[in-house]
C-alpha cells in the first residue's frame, strides 16, 4: 500500500476535525475515528511529520484570528485615549480567542501555547502586544484615578499571559511583556502622586492617603494581577510615598491648605499627643529601611530639647531671688521630668506598639538630659524627702507605691548614684531623727526598691540607720525603767528625756565632734544621767552629743492660752532664754547659746518668720539681720493645742555646699576605685593597663562612671604604697604584690 497516500488521507481527516473543533462543533466528530487515524499514522512513522503539519494548521488558524478578530478590535481606536469600555472590549476579544484544543500529549499542549504566544500576543505582523499591554495599563490608570472598571477583563488577560512562557528567559510572558512596563509606569505615577500629596495635604492627611493607596494597590493585585507582583508594587509605593518623604513628614511642614499656611509634622504630633497620627507614622515608617531609625532619632532630639528647656528654666529659678535655694524648685524639676516621662510612656504604649528600640532611645535621651543637670541627684533625693515627709499622707498603698516607683525610674537614669546616696542618707537621717517620716512602711518600701536596684552594698548603711532607731527605742524604754528603779532623788529629772544613739559609721553627719552649744541646766543633767546609764552597759564606747539633730516638746503660755510646742533642740534653747529676758538682740542670743551662725539664723527664721511666729523680730522680711532684736510673741494664737514648729524646708545646696559635697564624694570614690583595682589584680595577678581600666569602669559603673584619669591616679597611688608594680617585660602592665 502507498503509505504517502494513506498519510494524506489520514491528515485530511484530522485537519478537517481541527477546523471543526475551532468552530466549536466538536460534537459532530467521531472521536473513535480520529483516535484510530492518529494512531495508525504514528505507527507508520509519520509522528514527526504529523506534529509539524498540525502546528501549521493551528498557526494558520491563529494568524487568521489575529487578522480577522483581534486587529479590528483596536485598529480604529487609540488605546491611549480609549474609554474604559473600549479597553475592556479589546481585552475580552483577545481573551476570547485564547482557547486552543487540549491534547493528552503535553508537548502538543505546549506547542499550542507557544503558537498563541508567537502568532497572536507577540505577532510580528500586527502590534497586538503593544495594544494589549496599553489597554491593561490604561484600565489600571483609570481605576487609580477613581473610575470604576471591569476588573474581570484585566484578570482574564493576566491569567492568559501567566500561562505563556518566554523561550529565552523561561519567565512568563506576564513578567516580561506586562509586569516590567507596569512597574515603570507605577513608578512614574507615584512620583507625580507624591508631589501632589505633599503640596496639597498636611502630614496627617498625607499619611492617610498613603495608607489608602497601599490598600488599593494590594487589593488590585489580589483581584486582578499575579501575586508575584505584590511585593514589587508595594515597594514602589513605599519608596515613592514614604521613603522619599521621611524628612518632609517629620519636619514641620508648611503646606498650602485651604488658602492658609498650616504647620504639621512629627513635632506637632508629639506636642499635641496625637497618638493616632503617631501610630500611623510608626506603621508607615516601619515599611521602609531608614524609617524607624529616623523617627527614633527625631523623637530623641525632641526629648533632649524639652529636657534642656526644663533644666534651663529650673536653674534660672534657682538663681532668682524669689525662691533661692528652696526645695520647691527641686520638686518642680522632678515633677516636670516625671510628666515628660509619662507623656512618652503613653506614646510608647499607644503609638509604637511598645517597641523596645524606641524605649531604649527614649531612655537614653532621658538619661542624657537628666545627667546634664549637675543637681539631678540632689533634686531627686529632695523630691523623695518631700514625699516621705508629708507628700504621701492620705494616699493609698498603691498610690504610695506608684510615686516611689516613678522616683526609682528617675534614679535608674542617674550615672552618679553614689552622689544620690550621699544626699539620700542626709535627708533620711533628718526624717528619722526629727520624726518627720509620714510612714515607716513607705520608708522601708523605698529602701527595698533601692536595694533591688543596686544591691545590699548600696543600702547597707541605710539599713544600719533604721536599726539604730529601733535599738534606740528599746534603749529609751530601758532608760526610763532604770530611772524608775533608782533612788527618788536620782530618778527625778526636770524633763522626760529620750535619747537616740547613732553608730557613727552609718550616719552621714560628722559625729566625731559635738557642735558647740550651751544647753540649759536641766538638759545637761539629763544627758549626764543617760551617760551614766549607758556606760554601765557598754564599756569602751564614747558618746558625742549632737544637739543639732534633736527635738523637744515645751509648754508655752500666751495671753489667750497654753500650747505645746514641738521644736528643734536649738529652738528650745533659744525659747527658754525668753523665760528670763523680754528682748534679745542677735548678739545676745549668740552669746547665750553659742550656736553656730548658720544654724542660729535658720532657727530664728523658723521661730520668727515661718507659719507660727512664736517670736517677733524688729525688721520685716524673712532675712535675719545683724541688728535685729527679738521678743516673745505673747499675742500668738492658734486653734491647735499642739503645734509643730518645722525647721525651714530643706534647701538646694549653694555652690559652696555643692563643692563640699562633691569633694567628699570624690574622696570616697578614691577608696572605691582602689578597692576595685585591688580586687581585680588579686584575682588576675598580671594585667595590661587598658584592660584594667576597662574592668574597673565596668565594676563601678553601677555607682558612678570613673574617668580613666581618675583610675590611673589610683593605680599610681597603689604602686607608691607597694600594692602593685609595673611589669619589667611590659611597662604597660601591672603585677599584683601579695
Amino acid at each position: 500500500m502507498d503509505y504517502t497516500q494513506e498519510y494524506d488521507e489520514g491528515f485530511e481527516i484530522l485537519s478537517n476535525a481541527i477546523t471543526v473543533i475551532f468552530q466549536k462543533q466538536a460534537r459532530e466528530l467521531s472521536y473513535e475515528l480520529l483516535y484510530h487515524t492518529a494512531y495508525k499514522l504514528t505507527i507508520r512513522q509519520f509522528g514527526e511529520r504529523l506534529y509539524h503539519d498540525v502546528e501549521k494548521v493551528i498557526a494558520n488558524y491563529l494568524e487568521n484570528i489575529a487578522e480577522q478578530s483581534i486587529v479590528p478590535a483596536f485598529i480604529n481606536t487609540s488605546v491611549e485615549t480609549s474609554t474604559a469600555d473600549e479597553g475592556v472590549s479589546f481585552l475580552k476579544t483577545v481573551k476570547k480567542n485564547d482557547r486552543l484544543p487540549k491534547y493528552n500529549l503535553p508537548s502538543v499542549d505546549e506547542m499550542g501555547l507557544n503558537l498563541f504566544r508567537d502568532k497572536v500576543i507577540r505577532s510580528k505582523q500586527y502590534p497586538i502586544q503593544k495594544h494589549l499591554i496599553s489597554a491593561m495599563l490604561t484600565q489600571i490608570q483609570l481605576e487609580r484615578n477613581g473610575d470604576v472598571i471591569d476588573r474581570s477583563a484585566i484578570q482574564s488577560a493576566v491569567s492568559m499571559l501567566v500561562q505563556l512562557t518566554d523561550p529565552d528567559t523561561k519567565l512568563t510572558v506576564y513578567a516580561i511583556d506586562f509586569e516590567a512596563t507596569y512597574l515603570d509606569t507605577t513608578v512614574s505615577y507615584y512620583q507625580i502622586e507624591s508631589q501632589k500629596l505633599v503640596s496639597s495635604y498636611d502630614a496627617s492627611e498625607f499619611m492617610r492617603k498613603v495608607e489608602k493607596r497601599l490598600e488599593e494597590e494590594y487589593e488590585r493585585t489580589v483581584h486582578c494581577l499575579s501575586m508575584t507582583t505584590e511585593l514589587k508594587i508595594r515597594t514602589i509605593v513605599e519608596t515613592q510615598l514614604i521613603a522619599n518623604n521621611l524628612k518632609t513628614l517629620m519636619e514641620s511642614l508648611n503646606l498650602f491648605v485651604n488658602w492658609q499656611m498650616k504647620n504639621s509634622g512629627l513635632d506637632s504630633m508629639l506636642t499635641a499627643d496625637k497618638y493616632g497620627d503617631l501610630s500611623r507614622m510608626y506603621g508607615l515608617f516601619s515599611r521602609v529601611p531608614a524609617g524607624l531609625n529616623g523617627m527614633r532619632a527625631f523623637i530623641s532630639d525632641y526629648i533632649l530639647t524639652l529636657g534642656a528647656e526644663i533644666n534651663q528654666h529650673i536653674m534660672s529659678d534657682l538663681k532668682s531671688k524669689v525662691e533661692k535655694g528652696s526645695s520647691s524648685i527641686a520638686i518642680n524639676w522632678v515633677m516636670e521630668v516625671l510628666t515628660l516621662q509619662d507623656k512618652f510612656d503613653k506614646i510608647l504604649d499607644l503609638a509604637t506598639s511598645k517597641d523596645k528600640s524606641f524605649q531604649t532611645a527614649f531612655n537614653e535621651a532621658f538619661e542624657k538630659f537628666i545627667n546634664e543637670n549637675q543637681k539631678s541627684s540632689e533634686f531627686i533625693s529632695l523630691f523623695i524627702d518631700e514625699n516621705l515627709k508629708k507628700g504621701l499622707k492620705g494616699k493609698s498603698e498603691d498610690e504610695v507605691d506608684d510615686v516611689l516607683d516613678k522616683t526609682i525610674t528617675l534614679f535608674r537614669f542617674l550615672q552618679d548614684k553614689d552622689v544620690f546616696e550621699r544626699y539620700y542618707k542626709q535627708h533620711l537621717a533628718k526624717r528619722l531623727l526629727l520624726n518627720r517620716s509620714v510612714s515607716d512602711d513607705a520608708e522601708r518600701g523605698m529602701l527595698s526598691k533601692l536595694k533591688r536596684e543596686c544591691g545590699y552594698q548600696f543600702t547597707n548603711k541605710l539599713e544600719g540607720m533604721f536599726n539604730d532607731m529601733k535599738l534606740s527605742t528599746e534603749m529609751s524604754i530601758a532608760f526610763k525603767e532604770h530611772l524608775e528603779k533608782s533612788r527618788p532623788e536620782i530618778s527625778k529629772l526636770a524633763l522626760d528625756a529620750s535619747v537616740t544613739v547613732l553608730t557613727s559609721t552609718f550616719w552621714p553627719m560628722n559625729l566625731s565632734a559635738s557642735p558647740k552649744c550651751i544647753m540649759p541646766t536641766n538638759v545637761t543633767q539629763a544627758c549626764k544621767s543617760f551617760e551614766h546609764f549607758y556606760f554601765d552597759r557598754h564599756s569602751g564606747r564614747r558618746l558625742t552629743w549632737q544637739p543639732q539633730m534633736g527635738s523637744a516638746d515645751i509648754r508655752a503660755h500666751f495671753k489667750k492660752g497654753k500650747h505645746l510646742l514641738n521644736v528643734s533642740t536649738y529652738a528650745m534653747i533659744v525659747l527658754i532664754l525668753f523665760n528670763t529676758y523680754d528682748t534679745l538682740s542677735w548678739d545676745d542670743i549668740k552669746n547665750h547659746t553659742q550656736i553656730a551662725d548658720q544654724d542660729l539664723k535658720r532657727t530664728l527664721q523658723s521661730l520668727a518668720c515661718a507659719k507660727y511666729r512664736i517670736l517677733t523680730k524688729s525688721s520685716k522680711g524673712r532675712d535675719i539681720l545683724a541688728d535685729d532684736t527679738f521678743s516673745f510673741n505673747n499675742d500668738f494664737t492658734s486653734n491647735m493645742a499642739r503645734i509643730k514648729i518645722q525647721a525651714l524646708a530643706s534647701k538646694v545646696e549653694n555652690d559652696g555646699e555643692r563643692k563640699n559635697t562633691q569633694d567628699k564624694v570624690d574622696e570616697e570614690r578614691k577608696h572605691q576605685i582602689e578597692a576595685s583595682i585591688v580586687r581585680i589584680m588579686k584575682d588576675r595577678k598580671l594585667m595590661e593597663h587598658n584592660l584594667l581600666i576597662s574592668e574597673v569602669t565596668k565594676q563601678l559603673s553601677s555607682r558612678f562612671m570613673p574617668s580613666p584619669v581618675m583610675i590611673k591616679k589610683r593605680i599610681e597611688a597603689l604602686i607608691d604604697r607597694e600594692y602593685l608594680e609595673r611589669s619589667v617585660e611590659d611597662r604597660r602592665a601591672y603585677h599584683y604584690l601579695a
